[in-house]
């Protein structure tokens, strides 16, 4: 598969910009952590506050708005084979990734830069996410915001 997003909307406007965004952030993640040629595509919804709560309630026990979920199809072990196996094309979902487009605005707003550099970082924590990171304990935080800013720096997308 040459594609590495699908995108979805629900409850919320199509955008082509977003979608555009979205496609060259994913496009530098896979590349970055050498998965470009796997085969592999996320899936990814934007939505609205009502429909994520929904969602984090329903998957999470966790009954309000959050920015962003992700939902990995693979375990971080699998992920690392397949990188190291260069030659298994997948196709393949990687995951899900689901974001509140009100929340980014809301976010962009209070930490005072573009809603473009809060959709790209919400789609490189949700990528990462996808890859196994997380961010539980502060040695797992550092490497994961490590990754993260790499890429956007790579794309230029700053505070």
């Amino acid at each position: 598969m040459d594609e590495i997003l699908e995108i979805n909307y629900v409850e919320t406007e199509e955008n082509p910009e977003n979608e555009s965004l979205i496609r060259t952030v994913l496009e530098k993640c896979f590349e970055v952590e050498k998965m470009d040629k796997l085969g592999l595509y996320v899936s990814v919804t934007l939505t609205c506050p009502s429909y994520i709560r929904k969602i984090n309630n329903e998957y999470r026990k966790i009954d309000r708005e959050t920015d962003v979920l992700s939902f990995p199809m693979f375990e971080k072990i699998e992920i690392d084979q397949m990188i190291e196996n260069q030659n298994n094309i997948v196709h393949d979902v990687l995951g899900d990734i689901i974001v509140s487009v009100d929340k980014v605005k809301e976010q962009a707003k209070e930490y005072g830069h573009s809603f473009e550099r809060e959709l790209a970082y919400m789609i490189v924590h949700g990528f990462y996410h996808l890859m196994g990171y997380d961010h539980m304990t502060d040695d797992e935080k550092k490497v994961m915001r490590h990754k993260e800013e790499n890429v956007l720096e790579k794309l230029n997308i700053t505070r």
